[in-house]
């Protein structure tokens, strides 16, 4: 885990801080006021300062930026005013904070749970950008897309849902400025985890994940300018946005793919009342999985952020969902709750501003 800077204005309170946390090995204690940089290779930081005053504030920023590498685990010791202490851990860019009273264990705890989820995130974000560059080349380059290569891009971001889990995979994807990229992506990666939640086995976990990574590839075909229009489409765009589900089942018919595949491309906007596109399909008419890849596509939309609207709190966006009775699947809307109970649970979104509660055209 690497050695922890511990920084204090106080340093024989720090030496008993730095005995409690002995299990995490060489613990180097710095005092906020030594003139003298500490030097970096610290593997976790810990601040323990109870006069956080402006020119206190000023010298643990300075330290920071010297000793402090990305994604580094920072864990902010609260001292008074609680309020007060949360702005300025917020300032520092502190991965968590905890009350200075709280006990050894906990902070011990809370060590390494943030230790293990910056791992988790660094993770996350290599795997992430591996698949957008993947992606990119291999569904935007003008070429053909083979079974075979499809085949590759859903074993890539099954085996990143493996290792990182759904919140770090999306928060790592989430940043991404290329939308349909983000958006195809984020969808795939629920699908495989909403797959888990649904008891598949290896091959239709495949399955799932695959259709919905080339859900969206119709829009290859679209104008960059109407996908990425930072506002509403007017009704000319938005009948051109329309297109992709059959641009998409255009471009893969006669390629080898199995027709449930297929039918997830073109009918992924289809809604169980009949007022989707493009075929108006309805029921019994729409198979199980294009109904599982509607879900996911929906939830991506919301929680991604899009050049005209900020990114949905989780919780609200499976709320539209809940809402959309009648149009959805509803055993399955309840079945992918647990991979949106993640996000909240991990608090994934800021809260977004008012944004089109119909999520139907959002994708």
């Amino acid at each position: 885990m690497g050695e922890l800077l511990l920084i204090t204005d106080d340093i024989h309170r720090g030496r008993r801080l730095a005995r409690d946390l002995g299990a995490f090995g060489s613990c180097r204690i710095h005092d906020l006021y030594d003139e003298a940089t500490p030097s970096r290779g610290a593997g976790l930081i810990v601040s323990d300062v109870e006069g956080l005053n402006s020119e206190a504030l000023v010298l643990m920023r300075r330290i920071l930026e010297r000793v402090r590498d990305e994604g580094m685990p920072y864990l902010f010791l609260v001292h008074g005013n609680v309020a007060r202490a949360e702005a300025q851990a917020r300032i520092l860019g502190a991965t968590a904070t905890l009350p200075v009273n709280a006990s050894a264990r906990l902070v011990t705890d809370k060590l390494a749970q943030i230790s293990g989820q910056t791992r988790s995130i660094a993770t996350g974000e290599r795997q992430a950008v591996r698949a957008r560059q993947f992606f990119a080349k291999a569904f935007f380059s003008g070429r053909a897309i083979t079974i075979a290569v499809a085949d590759t891009g859903t074993e890539l971001i099954i085996q990143a849902i493996r290792d990182v889990g759904i919140h770090d995979w999306v928060q790592a994807v989430q940043r991404f400025d290329d939308v349909t990229h983000q958006h195809c992506l984020l969808v795939a990666g629920l699908a495989a985890a909403f797959s888990g939640t649904l008891g598949f086995g290896a091959a239709d976990r495949h399955r799932l994940a695959k259709a919905a990574l080339l859900h969206d590839v119709g829009k290859t075909k679209i104008p960059t300018a109407i996908l990425n229009k930072p506002g509403k489409l007017d009704p000319a765009e938005m009948a051109v946005m329309r297109t992709h589900p059959a641009e998409g089942y255009a471009m893969l018919a006669g390629g080898g793919f199995d027709a449930s595949l297929l039918a997830v491309v073109r009918s992924h906007h289809e809604m169980l009342d009949g007022s989707g596109y493009p075929d108006g399909l309805r029921g019994a008419e729409i198979p199980d999985l294009v109904r599982l890849v509607t879900i996911c596509d929906i939830h991506a939309a919301l929680i991604e952020r899009r050049p005209y609207k900020a990114a949905m709190d989780a919780a609200q966006a499976y709320a539209i969902l809940d809402g959309m009775a009648g149009r959805l699947d509803a055993d399955l809307v309840r079945a992918f709750r647990p991979v949106a109970v993640v996000f909240d649970r991990h608090c994934l979104a800021a809260p977004s501003r008012a944004v089109q509660s119909d999520p139907k055209h959002a994708a």
